[in-house]
Formats: structure tokens, C-alpha cells, sequence
């Protein structure tokens, strides 16, 4: 039985996915950078969140509210790397090419721990 890939999460600001709903796909890269800046889509694993969270948007005061999308894998339908920041360095999750909005499965709301 293949083992599953884990969740895939986005942590971004709810007018950019609002924004995203109405065309029909994510192209957000990171916080001020779009996927055609940056090549790829920052994700993060649900243990990886916390640290990509405080390292974006740390002491973030809105004016927007601030959002996890979780995102399936299985219906992305561009491609999925695992990758290191630097050799030997810990691997996230980078998409390449926009995200359908069919393929976030849910959208929750970021709490910062």
C-alpha cells in the first residue's frame, strides 16, 4: 500500500484566496511574491507550519486575516518537489504552477500558537 502524502499547507492572507475563488486558482508564492516572481508556491507540513508562520508574517497585524489552505496533492495536476533551502538542509514542499481552488480542501483559520 503507498504511503500517503502528507497534508500540504499555505499560509496566506484570506483576500488573496477571496481573490483566488474568483479566477479559479492561487498564484500566490509567499508573502509579496507571486508564483511567476518566485517559480513555485511555498507549502509547508502541518509540523513545518509554526515556523513558516512566525518566519512570514511574526508579529502580523492585519489589516487581513491570516489563513491556512490545505491543499490535495492527488488533484493538483502541476508538479510537487520536495526541496531543501540549502544542501542538506530540512525539505518542504514547492509547487509548480498554480493552485486549482478545487484542490484546497479546506481553509482554516491561523492561530498563532
Amino acid at each position: 500500500m503507498p504511503e500517503p502524502i502528507p497534508e500540504l499547507l499555505h499560509i496566506t492572507e484570506r483576500s488573496l484566496w477571496d481573490a483566488a475563488r474568483e479566477t479559479g486558482a492561487y498564484k500566490m508564492s509567499t508573502r509579496g511574491r507571486t508564483l511567476q516572481e518566485e517559480g513555485f508556491i511555498h507549502c509547508s507540513t502541518r509540523t513545518q507550519l509554526p515556523r513558516v508562520a512566525d518566519f512570514l508574517y511574526g508579529a502580523y497585524e492585519g489589516p487581513d486575516e491570516l489563513v491556512v489552505l490545505v491543499i490535495d496533492a492527488e488533484r493538483l495536476g502541476v508538479p510537487l518537489k520536495y526541496e531543501a533551502p540549502e544542501p542538506g538542509g530540512e525539505e518542504f514542499p514547492h509547487i509548480y504552477g498554480p493552485v486549482p481552488v478545487d484542490a484546497v480542501t479546506a481553509v482554516e483559520p491561523w492561530e498563532h500558537p
